[in-house]
C-alpha cells in the first residue's frame, strides 16, 4: 500500500458521518471506535453515545451505500465472569456500562444483518497487546517500569488473561472480511490459552535479564481481575481452521523490542 487516506468524523453525529461514508463509498468497514474500554473512561452518556448510538449511526450510513462487509468489534467483557472458557453462545452477563452497551451493539448488529440481509458480523477480541498499546494498560506499564529496572505494583499472581498479539488480530480481521455466508454471527478472537500475570512478568524479566522479586498483591485486584478469563476458540477453528500464530513469549519479546525503540512515546505518561 503506497498511501492511506485519513478522514476524521464524529460517529455520534449522523449527518456528518453519513455524508462522509457516502462520499468515500467504502467496501469494507472495520468498526473499532469506542469509549469506555479503559478505567478512566467512565462517563455513562459518552459510553452510550459512542458505543451504541455511534454504531447505530455507522450501520445506518453503511446501509445507504450497501457495504460488502461490516465487522463490528465487540468485547470479551460482554460475557461477564465465567469459570470456564467463554463461548460465543454463552449467556451474556455484562460487568460494566461499557460491556452493557457492547452487548446491546452486538445484538443490534445481529438484528440489522438478519432483517436487512447485510453482511455484518461481530468479533469479540480478548486481551490484545503489542506496539502503540494504551499507556495505562498492563503490558506498557510493566515494560516501561522494567526499562527503569523496577516493577510496578502487581495484583495477585494467579490473575489470568487470554493474551493475543496485535499481528494475529489484524490477520484475523483481514481473513474475516473475505468470508461469505456468516452474516449475523459472532466470533471470539483469542488464543484459547490463558496466561497468568506471573507468566507475563517472568517472560519480561527474562528478556531484560533482571532478577527482581515481584511484590504480588501490592496492587488491589480490580473487579475484572479474575483467575479464569479465556476464549473458547472451537467455533473459529472448526469453521475457518484458524488459530493464533504468535505465542506469548514471541509476542512479548517483539513488544519489548518495539518499546525499547519507541520508549520516548511513553516516557511522559509515567
Amino acid at each position: 500500500m503506497s498511501s492511506v487516506n485519513v478522514h476524521y468524523v464524529d460517529i455520534t453525529k449522523f449527518n456528518l458521518l453519513n455524508d462522509l461514508i457516502y462520499s468515500i463509498h467504502p467496501k469494507t468497514i472495520f468498526h473499532l471506535a469506542a469509549y469506555g474500554a479503559y478505567p478512566f473512561q467512565t462517563n455513562f452518556n459518552k459510553i452510550q453515545s459512542c458505543v451504541f448510538n455511534g454504531t447505530k449511526n455507522l450501520l445506518n450510513a453503511c446501509k445507504n451505500i450497501k457495504v460488502s462487509c461490516f465487522i463490528n468489534t465487540g468485547s470479551n467483557s460482554e460475557y461477564g465472569f465465567k469459570n470456564k472458557p467463554m463461548k460465543e453462545n454463552d449467556y451474556l452477563k455484562p460487568n460494566s456500562y461499557y460491556s452493557i452497551f457492547k452487548s446491546a451493539t452486538s445484538l443490534l448488529c445481529q438484528y440489522e444483518a438478519l432483517s436487512n440481509n447485510l453482511n455484518i458480523i461481530t468479533v469479540r477480541p480478548f486481551h490484545v497487546y503489542g506496539p502503540y498499546e494504551e499507556p495505562t494498560r498492563f503490558i506498557p506499564t510493566l515494560i516501561m517500569n522494567v526499562l527503569d529496572n523496577k516493577l510496578p505494583q502487581l495484583v495477585n499472581s494467579n490473575i489470568s488473561r487470554d493474551m493475543i498479539y496485535i499481528d494475529d488480530v489484524i490477520e484475523f480481521y483481514k481473513i474475516m472480511s473475505t468470508k461469505k455466508n456468516i452474516s449475523g454471527q459472532i466470533f471470539n478472537l483469542g488464543t484459547g490459552c490463558q496466561s497468568t500475570i506471573k507468566d507475563i512478568v517472568k517472560i519480561v524479566l527474562k528478556n531484560f535479564d533482571l532478577k527482581i522479586e515481584p511484590n504480588w498483591g501490592s496492587m488491589k485486584n480490580r473487579i475484572w481481575d479474575q483467575t479464569t478469563w479465556v476464549a473458547n476458540m472451537d467455533k473459529v477453528k472448526n469453521e475457518f481452521n484458524w488459530q493464533s500464530q504468535i505465542n506469548l513469549k514471541q509476542g512479548l519479546n517483539e513488544t519489548i523490542d518495539w518499546f525499547k525503540k519507541n520508549k520516548s512515546l511513553y516516557r511522559n505518561k509515567y
